[in-house]
């Protein structure tokens, strides 16, 4: 029987080329590499899965490539790149910093800093978590940081840059990884799908992409796991289904009740959506979200910002123009208040349905306000 392998790690990128949603910071380290304008120390800081470690070991791999390409990507064919593969180099030294953050194991390291490069140029090491390191551990790391040898390039890698002490912050080039936008995990995501020989709606690619809050790693575990569940055909309905999220009709058939004034009908909605197994709580902040997504559909120039794609996105659009401004913008208050007083409700499902009732009641309110304007 064949190893499986998780996507995370199957689809790993192993070239700036193949670094996903982050184009200024492989550009600006390519650009270092080819002017040989290398610092000795980078922070590397930003959300979880958005490919921090990931491109540490293209950087420490790129610089000690023997045959660089004309595009600044190693050959991987050399035997640095051969050896860094084979998870066997002497260049690449790797420290989680969760689980190695005593005085002791930075102590360790120092004493290895000072050893050279087999093959290569620099060695490379790489701490990952690096706040997470004790204050006498970050002060006994601090000198080798500001003067290391020749040939050491230390890349420090963190999601929480507010905990690092200023004096290791000062030592550092610092590099801010931005939260994957929805768009590149979509089309990573279908190429990954491609690869893998299964067929998959754009709209489950959607929701894939936004349960995964910018996080690569992540998208691609919820993939593998919607994979495991309906096989090589992956729908938006099975999708919803597998990940527990509620379905955009819904959201539809409360505005259209709400459009009718139809409080009862919403009602039993609502119960339906709880009696399903969904928390209230998500369910009043997906309407927010879909009061906001049909406020923007309005406006051809705010149309971009909508992020769905195929047939939901032309239902928003169809919606929209069903509803006023005014209406939305009352209704996304509405909303977004019951959010605010949720946790603090004694009763949290009256809360919710009071927030429904008066939305189905806006449109009312605001015909009786302009004839009196009038």
């Amino acid at each position: 029987m064949e190893h499986y392998i998780v996507s995370a790690r199957k689809y790993r990128p192993d070239t700036f080329t193949t670094v996903v949603g982050q184009p200024s910071i492989t550009s600006t380290l390519k650009n270092a590499i080819r002017s040989n304008h290398l610092a000795h120390a980078y922070l590397f800081c930003g959300p979880r899965g958005v490919g921090k470690t990931t491109s540490a070991r293209i950087f420490a791999k790129t610089i000690n490539c023997l045959n660089l390409t004309a595009d600044t990507e190693p050959c991987q064919q050399c035997e640095s790149c051969i050896s860094f593969g084979e998870n066997r180099s002497y260049n690449i030294h790797e420290l989680d910093a969760a689980s190695n953050n005593s005085v002791e194991d930075i102590r360790s390291l120092v004493d290895k800093v000072r050893i050279p490069p087999q093959i290569g140029k620099y060695s490379v090491y790489i701490i990952d978590e690096v706040h997470m390191l004790s204050s006498q551990a970050f002060n006994a790391f601090l000198k080798t940081l500001e003067e290391p040898p020749a040939h050491a390039i230390f890349i420090l890698a963190t999601t929480e840059k507010q905990k690092i002490i200023p004096t290791i912050l000062s030592r550092c080039q610092i590099y801010d990884f931005n939260r994957i936008s929805i768009t590149d995990i979509e089309k990573h995501l279908l190429e990954v799908a491609g690869k893998e020989k299964v067929i998959i709606e754009a709209e489950a690619l959607n929701v894939i992409a936004q349960k995964a809050d910018g996080a690569m790693r992540d998208a691609l575990s919820i993939f593998d796991q919607v994979v495991s569940f309906c096989g090589d055909t992956v729908t938006y309905q099975d999708t919803i289904a597998n990940l527990n999220v509620l379905d955009y009709d819904y959201y539809f058939k409360l505005t259209e009740g709400f459009i009718k004034g139809d409080v009862s009908g919403n009602l039993m909605i609502f119960n339906e959506i709880l009696s399903k197994g969904f928390n209230a709580h998500h369910f009043i902040i997906g309407l927010s979200q879909h009061f906001r997504d049909l406020l923007i559909s309005r406006d051809a120039v705010t149309l971009p910002l909508l992020e769905v794609g195929g047939e939901i996105k032309e239902r928003y659009r169809k919606q929209a123009s069903q509803c006023s401004e005014d209406f939305l913008t009352a209704a996304l208050i509405l909303a977004s208040d019951c959010d605010i007083q949720y946790k603090s409700s004694s009763n949290q499902r009256f809360l919710v349905e009071l927030a429904l009732i008066r939305s189905a009641q806006l449109i009312e309110q605001l015909k009786k306000k302009q004839l009196t304007n009038q």
